[in-house]
């Protein structure tokens, strides 16, 4: 399905599984740390990913979400996560990078196309609209990964029980799968980490983390109609 061997049967498996058999395979070989481009949403997903993936990888966060509106909810999910990575563990312990790409909105109306199809505006999440967004941000952190030659590639989007793993799953290894057909069948790409961060109470640990270090956790998911969405909701209340 992806022209990328049998790593293509992964859709039917249990992706938490997938990865730690990679972890175990990663650790088992020892040598040089791979590298890791971790796109991230906000301070709060990503710190039980860092805590989980830091001792096997050499992260680089990369922090892309032209969907995030207003501008000063970006800027504030930003800031937050520039002032938790210095206060936290992992990040202080193996020197976890961060990345930042600009802030452009036209990306994220252009790329789902919510202008043209309205009918994308209203969807709830995990519909195409989020399948889309997935899309855009995983594109341009696979696209930065694979121009700096990074081993591997992921998203913490999978640790909120909002967001659809199997699609970002599937996107994940298109994306991977891509590479191979537009460059030199001899180079590796950046490999997809399979994941569903929320498993093995993933989540749970982002709610534990955030409250331990007073992180803002923010009450939608980033977009204006997730906004909206979330505002009818509590009007309604």
């Amino acid at each position: 399905m992806y022209g990328g061997g049998s790593r293509g049967i992964l859709l039917i498996m249990n992706y938490q599984k997938e990865l730690d058999k990679i972890l175990a395979d990663i650790q088992q070989t020892g040598g040089r740390k791979p590298t890791l481009l971790l796109h991230a949403c906000c301070a709060p997903c990503s710190s039980y990913v860092l805590e989980y993936l830091s001792e096997y990888f050499d992260i680089t966060i990369y922090y892309y979400n032209p969907n995030i509106y207003p501008k000063a909810e970006y800027e504030r999910r930003l800031e937050e996560l520039v002032n938790f990575l210095p206060r936290f563990g992992p990040a202080k312990t193996y020197g976890i990078q961060l990345v930042t790409a600009e802030y452009n909105p036209e990306e994220f109306f252009t790329g789902t196309g919510v202008l043209q199809d309205t009918s994308l505006q209203t969807e709830p999440e995990k519909g195409e609209r989020c399948r889309r967004c997935y899309l855009l941000r995983m594109k341009k952190a696979y696209e930065y990964a694979a121009v700096h030659a990074y081993d591997w590639f992921t998203t913490t989007l999978s640790i909120s029980p909002f967001k659809d793993a199997e699609k970002i799953h599937t996107i994940g290894m298109e994306l991977e799968a891509s590479f191979q057909e537009t460059v030199a069948a001899e180079k590796r790409g950046p490999r997809f980490l399979t994941s569903d961060f929320k498993k093995r109470g993933g989540f749970k640990r982002s709610l534990e983390l955030s409250a331990e270090y007073g992180l803002y956790r923010q009450t939608y998911c980033g977009c204006l109609y997730s906004k909206r969405s979330r505002e009818e909701f509590d009007n309604a209340r």
